[in-house]
């Protein structure tokens, strides 16, 4: 992969006539030099002046962009032999995200990696493609907006009854509606009693919300807040109204997401425990970029950028590493020079008293905190309207040889797989399409609106094998955890005997039984 992404980069960027974004190793320590002769003839008119300056943590000099009077935000520059490690790192870190968290987490901390040389890394990224959803034709959505944090909350459970980690069988996810900020916890059971009890440590943490909301149908949320109620005498809750799950778009999506995330730690790690991944992937997803919201959760929910230990930090990988002590830190930390005038910005701050300095850090925090929700809610206002006006979709004709993505039916995929099958056009035949596999030929013919049309190409055609195979045995031989192990039942008369496949199995209905009739065996 690594290999492929140089390869498309230079080519990129041979076709720019004038190139001032992408440096060369070899450019950049050779800019780094100038500016260090031009400060020593105290040249500060020099445009290259203008543009970089120099910053020496433990005597590794790093090119930055120049520090201007209006804050003390440090950017660095990056140089083309480091941007794959830099941005797979930031990739992994984000669970797989995509264009628009990666853009936003790379741009708070360097200057010249581009959107174009994130696109070009996640072109090429197989677990990314596999994860993507397929294009559908037409999206009925009726959004909800909410004005406030806790004014609406939802709760929704991911069904893991068919892939269990010891006594663990459902994901428990919350969701608060404005700020998208998510809570996940592993449930063993899927009554209104545990759920209680994961709410209520929620509750006393953060709050009640007026509303809570859940497709699980009425009947099982007033469970829920009659559980709730119990324990704590003076809550008082609403549900929200019972809607189609694909009109409950926000924690849908949320779902989405945490499954998608969970299937690439899973893979990252090579382990079967998604219960101790959960709490990886929640912070993934609560610190990843919002496309509705233009904000991650944490910052809606807190005011600030989440912290990650050292690695929020301006030191450097290698330097990190190397740190054994608080006083090592602390000489890394001080060791941080700008080559450049003095920054005077902060000494009036400096001048203050300790209690006025803390007085005014509390004012901006509330004050970056009321702005980041409603910029929030503003921008999700912009977001209902623009699902409202979504249309059909077209869909272009495919080639022999093009690498494709089909989605995996439901009942199909596990619950922690990844979305789709690669595979590749062979041929073509009255607008339907055969499309291979590193595992076989896919029995089925496919028509157009049944796949997507990868950028680059993951599957040649002389690595299809000549056997014939479902799309449910390319599935499995693609599985995170060895298959589905999915089923669902029909019943009409509310799974009360054997007759019902999942009481039978002596496990619980879900959101894909019986057409969401109402049973006992929920």
């Amino acid at each position: 992969m690594e290999s492929r992404f140089y390869e498309h980069l230079n080519k990129v960027i041979e076709t720019k006539k004038t190139n001032s974004t992408f440096i060369s190793k070899s450019k950049y320590y050779e800019i780094i030099n100038d500016l260090k002769q031009l400060k020593l003839e105290k040249k500060t008119n020099s445009k290259l002046m203008k543009k970089y300056d120099v910053m020496t943590v433990q005597g590794e000099e790093k090119l930055i962009m120049p520090i201007t009077a209006e804050g003390n935000c440090v950017k660095l520059y990056a140089f083309n032999e480091e941007l794959f490690e830099i941005v797979h790192e930031i990739h992994l870190s984000i669970g797989h995200g995509g264009r628009n968290r990666m853009e936003y987490e790379i741009n708070k901390k360097f200057k010249n990696i581009t959107r174009e040389t994130i696109m070009s890394y996640l072109n090429f990224c197989e677990s990314c493609e596999r994860k993507g959803n397929t294009v559908k034709k037409g999206l009925v959505v009726k959004p909800i907006v909410s004005s406030e944090m806790n004014s609406r909350c939802q709760v929704d459970l991911i069904d893991m009854q068919a892939q269990p980690d010891g006594d663990y069988t459902f994901i428990c996810v919350y969701q608060d509606h404005l700020t998208k900020f998510v809570i996940l916890r592993p449930l063993k059971h899927k009554s209104a009693e545990a759920i209680a009890n994961v709410l209520l440590d929620i509750f006393t943490l953060f709050g009640a919300p007026a509303i809570l909301q859940s497709d699980n149908g009425r009947e099982f949320v007033n469970k829920i807040i009659s559980e709730l109620c119990t324990m704590w005498k003076d809550l008082k809750i609403v549900h929200g109204k019972p809607r189609h799950s694909q009109s409950q778009g926000s924690v849908e999506r949320a779902n989405q997401d945490v499954e998608n995330m969970l299937a690439t730690w899973l893979q990252d790690n090579k382990t079967k425990k998604w219960s101790n991944g959960l709490r990886f992937v929640q912070l993934m997803k609560n610190r990843a970029y919002h496309h509705g919201t233009k904000h991650s959760p944490y910052e809606a929910m807190f005011g600030t950028p989440p912290k990650i230990g050292l690695t929020s930090s301006l030191l450097s990988a290698n330097i990190i590493a190397k740190l054994k002590t608080e006083e090592e830190l602390q000489v890394a930390l001080e060791s941080i020079q700008i080559l450049s005038n003095d920054n005077e910005s902060n000494e009036v701050e400096k001048e203050d008293n300790e209690d006025k300095v803390i007085e005014k850090q509390t004012k901006t925090r509330q004050t970056s905190i009321n702005q980041n929700r409603k910029e929030s809610l503003n921008n999700l206002k912009i977001q209902a309207k623009k699902m409202m006006e979504m249309s059909e979709k077209r869909f272009c004709q495919g080639n022999i040889g093009e690498s494709v993505r089909i989605k995996i039916p439901d009942v199909d995929r596990a619950r922690s797989d990844l979305r789709c099958v690669l595979g590749v056009i062979m041929s073509m035949k009255d607008n339907f399409y055969e499309i291979g596999t590193t595992e076989g030929k896919l029995q089925q013919l496919y028509s157009r609106n049944q796949f997507t049309i990868c950028k680059e190409k993951f599957v040649q055609i002389e690595d299809v094998p000549a056997n014939l195979i479902s799309l449910r045995e390319a599935a499995r031989s693609f599985s995170n955890l060895g298959g589905q192990g999915y089923n669902r039942c029909t019943c009409t008369q509310g799974c009360k005997t054997n007759k019902c496949k999942c009481k039978k199995a002596d496990r619980l209905c879900n959101s894909k039984c019986h057409a969401s009739k109402s049973c006992v065996n929920k």
